[in-house]
């Protein structure tokens, strides 16, 4: 072992060996049901492959600090709970029996205080607590459907996969097949899973009963339990846009749930914060525990390391965890050409572990363990320019090389040049959005040069026929050319009645939430969708399973609480049922 760098890492792993874990109390969490918790844990990965995780580690720290703050007073410990961050536009929270707690962005995107955020959390809790899971009142269990996961998903065979690939634009990065398709058929089944018992079939009494054992949790954790009523009143302020983004069908009775919440506030009294610091701990514990002697697929463990770095960040075996994530992000990208190799964004993510350790222990050794790998990956980084140069200057270039040029060298001056060179590859491979993305980056980063120039007149060529929503809108959104903006603007305000594509409107709402055109968007949106499910039932009449099931995926997908969504999920219970 001649490399100093892995001498650091071999004697510092000898190190976080060595250090002594806090002693735990004898009450320590356990996984009590292996078989439903290894089945809640397979259903939490596939929500999370599909719908991804939402990456804001301030809003991460923030929901784990009051969650478990919480769940801690709930003197719950069948199941270790877990709080995650989904990236959905919806507003929601949902939690599975196993105790995965979901928060989305959209949620997070209302501007929740901890109050307000208490008594989401709480909520969720108490659904697991109460084991609601046993008390559905759709005819199918939990147990049935998460038993069932291949039934319910899409089955698309090899030669309609064949046919796909030759349709689609060879992109160097991923190269033929669709880097979504692999998840196809998981992305069904959480849709299913989500939309059928996880968002809308608690009845009113079990919502009413999560309700006030959210409230209760929140005042013993030191929280106002008012939260819960002032969250209903921003909810209500927000009633048309949710109405139509599905809120109110996944938590119904919105009215009657906030009189009774105001009703309950002066019930508890508010005690003082305590730290759920060990209660974190022995989250862990339990979460390493059960990995260690279950041993479950390796894209289940990685889940649970996630969940165990994240209930407790700080010590030796967060440390371990941290190492191996990163290591692993490290070597997938070591793995790539060398001219693909994106070390700006490695080194991003060291920097960003870098600043999480630092805030929580200053002193730690991991900080200079890390701060050595940075170096030796920074030079690397460096030691590449002059290569990319000469590639650069030999105008013969795969997508995957101009993506890690702008991410390895930010500052340098070729930056318009190769953001031009990209919005050129995307525009050919027929990725509109980030074409426009990439000239919009050429354009405005030097607006009078020759590149910057030649990207302001390709976004003038793009405009005038694009019809991707997501691309005008970010046209829409600059204010260096007037002329520009009201063009896109003006075919903005029409493709949102008319587009025709499910993806087209789906991209549209989870880049912009929040854009003006989102009633007009979600309403074609449901159109389309509808539409779908009418060709979805001929097909299936006339025996045709794969070009049913393409759509029913289409609509679960990117639809997945639209009415036509509602009645596959309705028909999938149905058929679970008798299966």
């Amino acid at each position: 072992m001649k490399n100093p760098t892995r001498r650091l890492l071999a004697a510092f792993l000898a190190l976080l060996v060595a250090l002594p874990l806090l002693p735990l109390p004898a009450s320590a969490q356990a996984v009590s049901n292996p078989e439903l918790f290894l089945k809640s844990l397979q259903i939490a990965r596939q929500v999370a492959e599909h719908y991804e995780l939402y990456d804001d580690p301030e809003e991460l720290a923030r929901v784990n600090r009051v969650g478990y703050e919480l769940a801690q007073q709930s003197g719950f410990t069948r199941f270790p709970f877990t709080f995650t961050l989904v990236d959905m536009p919806v507003p929601n929270a949902f939690a599975l029996p196993g105790g995965q707690i979901f928060i989305t962005r959209g949620m997070l995107d209302l501007g929740l205080d901890d109050d307000m955020l208490a008594a989401v959390l709480g909520h969720e809790i108490g659904h697991v607590t109460l084991e609601h899971f046993k008390r559905m009142q759709r005819k199918a269990t939990l147990m049935t459907v998460l038993g069932n996961l291949l039934v319910a998903g899409v089955v698309v065979s090899e030669s309609n996969r064949d046919r796909e690939r030759l349709n689609t634009p060879y992109d160097p990065r991923v190269g033929y097949d669709n880097p979504g398709a692999s998840r196809i058929q998981g992305a069904a089944a959480a849709s299913l899973i989500l939309g059928e018992l996880l968002l809308r079939s608690y009845s009113r009494d079990h919502e009413d009963e999560a309700d006030q054992e959210g409230q209760r949790l929140s005042a013993l954790a030191g929280y106002d339990p008012d939260g819960a009523r002032r969250i209903w009143e921003k909810m209500n302020s927000l009633a048309p846009q949710l109405k139509e983004y599905g809120y109110w069908q996944t938590h119904p009775f919105a009215d009657a749930r906030a009189r009774a919440a105001e009703a309950r506030r002066e019930t508890w009294k508010i005690e003082s914060r305590k730290s759920a610091d060990d209660f974190r701990l022995r989250t862990q514990a339990a979460l390493m525990t059960w990995l260690d002697q279950a041993r479950p697929a390796p894209e289940e463990a990685t889940f649970v390391k996630e969940f165990s770095l994240t209930s407790w960040p700080a010590g030796g075996v967060a440390a371990s965890l941290r190492l191996e994530k990163l290591h692993a992000r490290r070597d997938r990208e070591l793995a790539k050409p060398l001219l693909s190799r994106d070390y700006g964004g490695v080194v991003r993510t060291y920097r960003q572990e870098v600043a999480a350790v630092a805030a929580l222990e200053p002193k730690s050794g991991l900080i200079a363990n890390l701060n050595t790998e940075i170096k030796d990956l920074d030079l690397k980084r460096k030691e590449l320019y002059p290569e990319a140069l000469k590639v650069l200057d030999g105008k013969v270039y795969e997508t995957s090389f101009l993506v890690a040029f702008l991410s390895n060298f930010p500052d340098s001056p070729r930056v318009p040049e190769v953001a031009l060179a990209l919005g050129d590859a995307y525009s050919r491979l027929g990725n509109p959005t980030e074409a426009v993305a990439r000239y919009l980056e050429a354009w405005e980063s030097a607006p009078e040069s020759p590149e910057g120039k030649r990207a302001g007149s390709g976004l003038r060529m793009l405009a005038s026929s694009l019809d991707q929503l997501a691309a005008l809108q970010q046209l829409a959104a600059q204010d260096r050319d007037a002329e520009l903006k009201k063009m896109a603007n003006d075919r903005l305000a029409v493709a949102a009645k008319s587009y025709a594509d499910l993806a087209n409107g789906s991209e549209y709402l989870r880049r912009f939430p929040e854009g003006e055109h989102v009633p007009t968007v979600l309403n074609r949106l449901n159109i389309l969708a509808d539409n779908l499910h009418a060709e979805v039932v001929l097909y299936q009449g006339m025996g045709d399973s794969v070009k049913a099931m393409e759509r029913m995926n289409k609509i679960l997908t990117h639809a997945p609480l639209s009415p036509a969504a509602e009645r596959l999920r309705d028909r999938a219970e149905v058929d679970l049922a008798k299966s």
